[in-house]
């Protein structure tokens, strides 16, 4: 199954399992859908055998987010050990608690979606990455109660505006740029399984292997960090949880390589799919 958001001509916004690359079948408004995923996923593998005339034309809609607009997008930075060493934090050991910032939801794209590069950058680097997906709400709860809160993992590239990331020790500016969040369909974590089982995550620059990681190197679990965010705020249903890239990262390498427009990025990550997107002109911005 693979969930995904369509927005309609009313600019409604519905969950819908993509069946095909020119179908889908909706699943519920979005709303509805996240205040009982989990139901509405059980519901949809129990029917999946629907008819034809159950299914949509992708091409009637636009392709968005399955995203609430009040979620919180949540992401640990330096998460995989090898991606530690690689950077500018190499000579400092992992903290007790993860590195957490903040990404908007209007940062938040789709797969196919250009990607401009920012005015001042230099250009974009990319951070091939898995979400998890809150289906519950969590309050002050343990690792294993956190973990089966989450229903549901997409692929996700947290590309950075590195200059704009570094001009202070907080990272939000250089991790919210237009479009720099494309995530792919949610996956049910029912099919899946978790990170635990040790993932391949790999990014691939115009064709090019720029990063290929497994979740076996994560250091902070998904688990343990909900109940970690529980202990301070309420995590709600459709908050989203960004884990973390493996190494091989642009700005860390000599030369530094960064995408620049007219670059196609790729984050494939085993039994999530593959997600691409281009790079354009920050001129794109304006149009």
């Amino acid at each position: 199954m693979k969930l995904i958001g369509l927005q309609a001509p009313d600019l409604t916004v519905h969950v819908a399992d993509q069946v095909s690359g020119t179908e889908a079948r909706i699943l519920a408004e979005l709303r509805e859908f996240w205040s009982d995923a989990a139901g509405h996923i059980a519901s949809a593998a129990d029917s999946r055998t629907a008819s034809a005339t159950d299914l949509v034309p992708l091409a009637a809609y636009r392709v968005v987010p399955p995203v609430l607009p009040e979620a919180r997008v949540i992401c640990i930075g330096l998460n995989y050990r090898a991606h530690h060493a690689e950077g500018s934090f190499k000579d400092q050991a992992f903290p007790e608690h993860p590195t957490l910032f903040a990404r908007w939801t209007r940062s938040l794209t789709v797969g196919g979606a250009e990607i401009p590069v920012p005015s001042g950058e230099r250009g974009l680097d990319w951070e091939g990455e898995i979400v998890a997906y809150v289906g519950d709400t969590l309050v002050d709860v343990d690792e294993q109660q956190a973990l089966d809160a989450v229903v549901g993992y997409s692929t996700f590239n947290d590309i950075t505006s590195r200059i704009a990331q570094k001009l202070t020790s907080q990272w939000i500016l250089g991790k919210n740029g237009d479009n720099s969040g494309p995530l792919g369909p949610i996956v049910p974590s029912a099919e899946l399984g978790h990170l635990d089982q040790g993932l391949r995550v790999q990014t691939r620059v115009n064709g090019e292997t720029v990063q290929d990681g497994s979740t076996a190197d994560i250091v902070y679990s998904v688990g343990s960090t909900l109940s970690l965010i529980s202990r301070t705020f309420t995590l709600r249903p459709g908050d989203l949880l960004a884990t973390g890239t493996p190494e091989g990262v642009g700005y860390t390498r000599t030369p530094e390589w960064l995408l620049q427009p007219g670059d196609t990025v790729e984050v494939e990550v085993e039994g999530l799919g593959t997600l691409t997107n281009t790079v354009v002109a920050n001129s794109s911005r304006h149009t």
